[in-house]
Protein backbone atom coordinates (compact mmCIF):
# COMPACT_ATOMS: atom_id res chain seq x y z
CA UNK A 1 0.00 0.00 0.00
CA UNK A 2 1.22 3.37 -0.89
CA UNK A 3 1.10 5.74 1.47
CA UNK A 4 1.22 10.09 1.30
CA UNK A 5 5.05 10.25 2.20
CA UNK A 6 5.80 7.38 -0.92
CA UNK A 7 3.12 9.46 -3.20
CA UNK A 8 4.62 12.51 -2.96
CA UNK A 9 8.01 10.86 -4.64
CA UNK A 10 5.64 9.36 -7.53
CA UNK A 11 4.10 12.39 -7.96
CA UNK A 12 7.60 14.30 -8.44
CA UNK A 13 8.85 11.80 -11.09
CA UNK A 14 5.65 12.57 -12.80
CA UNK A 15 5.92 16.05 -13.11
CA UNK A 16 9.83 15.51 -13.66
CA UNK A 17 8.44 12.58 -16.81
CA UNK A 18 11.29 10.16 -15.18
CA UNK A 19 9.80 6.36 -15.50
CA UNK A 20 10.35 4.29 -12.88
CA UNK A 21 9.82 0.57 -11.64
CA UNK A 22 8.42 -0.23 -8.20
CA UNK A 23 9.46 -3.44 -6.11
CA UNK A 24 7.44 -3.92 -3.54
CA UNK A 25 9.36 -5.56 -0.26
CA UNK A 26 9.01 -6.27 3.68
CA UNK A 27 10.55 -3.73 5.82
CA UNK A 28 14.47 -3.05 5.30
CA UNK A 29 16.78 -1.15 7.67
CA UNK A 30 20.27 -2.17 6.06
CA UNK A 31 21.36 -3.03 2.90
CA UNK A 32 22.36 -6.83 4.16
CA UNK A 33 17.91 -6.86 4.42
CA UNK A 34 17.45 -5.58 1.60
CA UNK A 35 19.59 -7.74 -0.16
CA UNK A 36 17.84 -10.81 0.13
CA UNK A 37 14.82 -8.80 -1.59
CA UNK A 38 16.89 -7.47 -4.48
CA UNK A 39 17.65 -10.97 -6.75
CA UNK A 40 16.60 -9.79 -9.90
CA UNK A 41 16.68 -5.74 -9.70
CA UNK A 42 18.81 -4.88 -12.42
CA UNK A 43 21.33 -1.62 -11.70
CA UNK A 44 23.16 -0.57 -9.11
CA UNK A 45 21.92 -0.39 -5.32
CA UNK A 46 22.58 2.33 -3.07
CA UNK A 47 23.27 2.72 0.69
CA UNK A 48 22.54 5.85 1.55
CA UNK A 49 23.80 8.14 4.93
CA UNK A 50 22.52 11.36 6.92
CA UNK A 51 25.35 12.58 8.41
CA UNK A 52 26.17 16.09 10.02
CA UNK A 53 29.80 17.87 11.03
CA UNK A 54 30.90 18.43 14.12
CA UNK A 55 29.29 21.77 15.04
CA UNK A 56 25.87 20.26 13.38
CA UNK A 57 25.51 23.05 11.19
CA UNK A 58 26.35 21.19 7.98
CA UNK A 59 24.35 18.33 6.60
CA UNK A 60 25.09 15.77 4.35
CA UNK A 61 23.21 13.09 2.10
CA UNK A 62 25.68 10.26 1.57
CA UNK A 63 25.09 8.38 -1.68
CA UNK A 64 27.12 5.78 -1.93
CA UNK A 65 27.44 2.18 -3.92
CA UNK A 66 25.66 -0.48 -1.76
CA UNK A 67 29.51 -2.69 -1.41
CA UNK A 68 30.98 0.06 -0.30
CA UNK A 69 32.12 1.25 3.04
CA UNK A 70 31.92 4.51 4.20
CA UNK A 71 35.04 6.55 5.30
CA UNK A 72 34.28 9.11 7.76
CA UNK A 73 37.11 10.57 8.05
CA UNK A 74 38.06 10.14 4.65
CA UNK A 75 35.26 11.44 3.78
CA UNK A 76 35.42 14.23 5.78
CA UNK A 77 38.74 15.37 4.18
CA UNK A 78 37.40 15.42 1.02
CA UNK A 79 34.35 17.85 1.81
CA UNK A 80 36.43 19.53 4.00
CA UNK A 81 34.10 19.90 6.51
CA UNK A 82 35.54 18.80 10.12
CA UNK A 83 34.93 15.51 12.27
CA UNK A 84 31.24 13.89 10.25
CA UNK A 85 28.97 11.69 12.12
CA UNK A 86 25.57 10.10 11.76
CA UNK A 87 23.04 12.67 12.57
CA UNK A 88 20.35 11.97 15.22
CA UNK A 89 16.98 10.64 13.37
CA UNK A 90 15.04 14.19 14.92
CA UNK A 91 17.80 15.50 12.47
CA UNK A 92 16.35 13.58 9.87
CA UNK A 93 12.89 13.60 10.13
CA UNK A 94 13.54 17.74 9.99
CA UNK A 95 15.84 18.12 7.09
CA UNK A 96 14.75 15.18 4.73
CA UNK A 97 11.08 14.59 6.55
CA UNK A 98 12.48 10.47 6.96
CA UNK A 99 12.17 8.08 9.04
CA UNK A 100 15.88 5.91 10.02
CA UNK A 101 16.01 2.98 7.51
CA UNK A 102 14.17 5.13 4.47
CA UNK A 103 17.56 7.13 3.99
CA UNK A 104 17.22 7.88 -0.16
CA UNK A 105 18.22 10.53 -2.24
CA UNK A 106 14.33 11.23 -3.01
CA UNK A 107 13.94 12.99 1.10
CA UNK A 108 15.56 15.69 -1.03
CA UNK A 109 12.36 16.80 -2.09
CA UNK A 110 11.27 17.73 1.52
CA UNK A 111 14.46 19.83 2.17
CA UNK A 112 12.75 23.51 1.61
CA UNK A 113 16.01 25.35 2.77
CA UNK A 114 18.36 23.38 0.20
CA UNK A 115 20.40 22.69 3.21
CA UNK A 116 21.52 19.08 2.94
CA UNK A 117 24.53 18.77 0.74
CA UNK A 118 23.96 15.74 -1.85
CA UNK A 119 27.31 13.53 -1.77
CA UNK A 120 27.25 10.80 -4.44
CA UNK A 121 29.79 8.22 -5.46
CA UNK A 122 30.99 8.50 -8.90
CA UNK A 123 30.58 4.83 -9.44
CA UNK A 124 27.02 5.59 -9.75
CA UNK A 125 27.31 6.94 -12.94
CA UNK A 126 28.60 3.68 -14.39
CA UNK A 127 25.35 2.04 -14.19
CA UNK A 128 22.26 2.46 -16.50
CA UNK A 129 19.73 2.28 -13.47
CA UNK A 130 19.86 2.68 -9.91
CA UNK A 131 17.34 1.78 -6.92
CA UNK A 132 16.49 3.65 -4.09
CA UNK A 133 13.54 3.88 -1.35
CA UNK A 134 11.08 5.95 -2.20
CA UNK A 135 11.49 7.73 1.11
CA UNK A 136 9.49 4.15 2.50
CA UNK A 137 11.37 1.25 3.12
CA UNK A 138 8.86 -0.85 2.64
CA UNK A 139 9.85 -0.73 -1.78
CA UNK A 140 12.34 -0.36 -3.51
CA UNK A 141 12.55 2.04 -7.14
CA UNK A 142 14.68 1.78 -10.00
CA UNK A 143 15.10 4.78 -12.44
CA UNK A 144 18.01 5.46 -15.01
CA UNK A 145 20.92 6.79 -13.81
CA UNK A 146 20.27 9.97 -15.96
CA UNK A 147 16.66 10.90 -14.45
CA UNK A 148 18.32 10.69 -11.27
CA UNK A 149 20.57 13.11 -11.95
CA UNK A 150 17.55 15.35 -13.59
CA UNK A 151 15.76 14.66 -10.43
CA UNK A 152 18.57 16.09 -8.03
CA UNK A 153 18.69 19.37 -10.52
CA UNK A 154 15.15 19.72 -10.12
CA UNK A 155 15.94 19.58 -6.21
CA UNK A 156 18.24 22.26 -6.25
CA UNK A 157 20.50 21.15 -3.35
CA UNK A 158 24.23 21.39 -3.57
CA UNK A 159 25.70 17.82 -5.35
CA UNK A 160 28.98 16.86 -4.91
CA UNK A 161 30.39 13.92 -6.97
CA UNK A 162 33.40 11.82 -5.30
Amino acid sequence: MINETEQKVYDVLKKLAIEYERHEHPPVYTVEEANKYWNGIEGAHAKNLFLRNNKGNRHYLVVLEETKSADLKGLSDKLGSGKLSFASERRLAEHLGLETGAVSPFGLINDEQKAVIAVIDGDLAKFDNVNFHPNVNTATITVAYSDFEKFLKHCGNEVVMI
